[in-house]
């Protein structure tokens, strides 16, 4: 049977809805696959291939011990509600084996269904009607529809009751609209309802690139596409549809990344590019209704750009009377975090880490000036613009190159997709902030919680390690970070080249088992030992390498400094591997792809030794002397990766 649910609200925020349709996702429907949609307005679920009822069953139900007599067993029955002949001793007790008869599908689904949608958890949710003891949602729920076939399954919530009653847009569709499961989603188009998600995204980027076509072909100008607009823009609409609007292009003296930030993040407009990072004086809006016939909501949408763009150039006229360097003392007045002090205390923390860090002299400069656009009129206004407002004031200024471009890109990156700072003095100055602020917090306790992470600093710290890795910077972790924080940040390393770089786990382990030394090293050898992995005697080796590590684990050996003795050598396959052993140290390759595959090559002589020694030979210190072959044998072939943490298929057949 096909399933549907519709939970009608009023409108949900937008970034609210992913997380509500996969707790929608894992609704027991009794094995049947759900597909979901969303809008403002509606959460839905629908489903194929429902059971009309669950199936019979048997249970056995466990009585007493048989050695309690017949009158107990006839106790159970009685309780059971059946005949003690139905009571059977099994295994040391009676049992009783039980028909369970199945239950109608749609009778299962009123009782769960109401629970079920109630228990969707949100960041924050209302009550409606009953007061605080009444039932809680996002909003108000207005009107649902349950379907089973063509029956309507029977629930309430709130005193909205179920049925199949639907409605369309809110202002160009009808408010009562009957549905079955096999005319829903049309009918809900013919009342200016586009159920899916994917439609309305792709009608989105379609009527918005046409619009920035439109506007001059000869300068190809386009518009710019940006993904999490579209991603809001698709779930603020029910009927999307993109309009071309103009300004004045005497707003275009204004930087670019002021413009772009009014129209995206305040108005959710799309901007409109001549070329490419170069602005037109045009924008694409996008209503959620049919069209706009007279213009209306074009000369709407133009007047309250107008507005915005003359906020934002007085509040960039404003600022130039004071340089960002006077600003430094205004930081005193603006909170950090209440234990760790003002913006003035985390500006100077920031100066002298990068100081320590050997930063350049724009370096520091550009730390002294980063955080002095908090105070701008500018970002206090359009907060998503600090960091980069700085950059602009300071190269309006006069500053340097390195000092203003640091400045701008010293937040990146923002999240693992952000690109890390261009040049040097920004990443270093990023660095710096990041680190600054977790050595911070977690002085003070602050530290992440479970998913509890207020100041974000599993973002700083992923942002700390993609600096370190990508920039390739030499700091070796032990200078940056101690104790605890250490401890997080190898998490986040991890993390970042596990699910980020794509290293396999036990690549990760190995590596980590050798040592970290700067976070480029260990990308390094990461990539040696991903390249070598595949050769024919790396896992044979690595099989090896666990059964020594056994072998001196059980022999409680501590190598202790001892030298191996030649003269305890047994000739053949001890002392060749002897030999090849300290050939290869003598070697010294330092090319690591190289050295794995030389290490890798020893496969042939380890196995020989194995077949042919004895390790625990009956004289002390012949086995004494061979504990030592096989520890320094371990520990070369350690420096790189632990190849004892590999798994190997011996591993995966245990």
């Amino acid at each position: 049977m096909n399933f549907l649910l519709e939970i009608g609200t009023e409108e949900i925020p937008h970034w609210m809805i992913p997380s509500a349709l996969d707790q929608l996702s894992k609704l027991d429907l009794l094995a049947a696959a759900p597909s979901l949609e969303a809008t403002p307005r509606r959460l839905v679920v629908r489903a194929s291939d429902v059971p009309e009822r669950t199936p019979d069953r048997e249970e056995i139900v466990k009585g007493p011990p048989i050695s309690a007599g017949e009158k107990a067993a006839a106790g159970f029955a009685k309780k059971q509600g059946v005949d003690p002949s139905e009571v059977k001793p099994t295994g040391g007790y009676y049992e009783l084996r039980k028909r369970i008869p199945g239950r109608r599908t749609i009778d299962i689904l009123a009782e769960s269904l109401p629970a079920a949608i109630l228990a969707i958890q949100w960041p924050k949710t209302m009550y409606w009607t009953g007061g605080k003891t009444g039932p809680r949602f996002i909003r108000p729920i207005r009107w649902i529809v349950a379907l089973l076939g063509d029956q309507i399954i029977p629930f309430e919530i709130a005193g909205v009751k179920s049925g199949n009653i639907t409605r369309g847009h809110r202002q160009l569709g009808s408010s009562s609209i009957p549905v079955t499961i096999a005319n829903y989603e049309s009918e809900l188009r013919n009342n200016f309802v586009i159920l899916s998600a994917a439609e309305r995204r792709e009608k989105i980027r379609a009527e918005a690139s046409a619009c920035g076509a439109k506007v001059a072909q000869a300068l190809a100008c386009g518009t710019k596409i940006d993904p999490d607009l579209l991603e809001t823009l698709t779930f603020i609409t029910e009927y999307p549809t993109g309009i071309r609007g103009d300004f004045d292009p005497a707003y275009l003296e204004l930087p670019a990344e002021v413009l772009t930030t009014v129209m995206r993040h305040h108005q959710k407009y799309f901007a409109v590019e001549s070329s490419p990072g170069i602005l037109a004086p045009h924008f694409v809006a996008v209503m959620n209704t049919s069209r706009d016939p007279d213009g209306l909501v074009k000369k709407g949408n133009e007047r309250v750009l107008r507005a915005r763009f003359n906020d934002a150039r007085f509040f960039w006229d404003t600022d130039q009377h004071k340089k960002l360097a006077d600003r430094l003392d205004d930081l005193a007045h603006v909170t950090f975090q209440a234990k760790l002090g003002s913006y003035k205390d985390k500006t100077e923390n920031v100066v002298t880490l990068v100081h320590e860090l050997a930063g350049s002299e724009h370096a520091q400069r550009a730390a002294m000036l980063c955080k002095c656009d908090l105070t701008t009129e500018m970002v206090k206004e359009f907060t998503d613009l600090q960091g980069v407002v700085g950059g602009l004031y300071a190269k309006a200024q006069g500053e340097p190159e390195p000092v203003w471009h640091a400045v701008y890109e010293h937040y990146r990156p923002v999240g693992m997709e952000d690109s890390i700072p261009e040049t040097p003095e920004g990443q270093i100055v990023s660095l710096a902030d990041k680190l600054d602020t977790l050595r911070g917090c977690f002085s003070v306790g602050l530290a992440p919680t479970g998913s509890k992470d207020p100041f974000a600093l599993r973002r700083a710290a992923q942002g700390v390690v993609k600096i370190l890795v990508e920039a390739r910077l030499d700091y070796r972790l032990d200078q940056l970070a101690s104790g605890d924080l250490r401890d997080f940040l190898i998490e986040r390393i991890q993390h970042y080249f596990r699910e980020v770089r794509g290293f396999k786990y036990d690549e990760v382990n190995a590596v980590f088992a050798a040592g970290i030394t700067t976070l480029a090293d260990v990308e390094d050898r990461l990539s040696a030992l991903a390249q070598i992995r595949p050769t024919e005697n790396f896992e044979p080796l690595a099989a090896s390498c666990k059964r020594i590590r056994n072998i001196l684990k059980q022999a409680q050996f501590q190598p202790n400094g001892a030298a191996l003795k030649s003269d305890l050598l047994e000739a053949g396959p001890e002392r060749d591997l002897a030999g090849r052993l300290a050939a290869f140290v003598c070697e010294g390759e330092t090319d690591y792809g190289l050295r794995l595959l030389k290490i890798a090559a020893f496969r042939p002589q380890v196995d020989l030794f194995f077949d042919k020694v004895l390790v625990n030979a009956p004289d002390p210190n012949i086995r004494a002397n061979r504990l030592t072959l096989l520890s320094n044998l371990l520990s070369e072939f350690s420096t790189i990766a632990d190849f004892s943490e590999i798994v190997t298929s011996g591993d995966q057949k245990q």
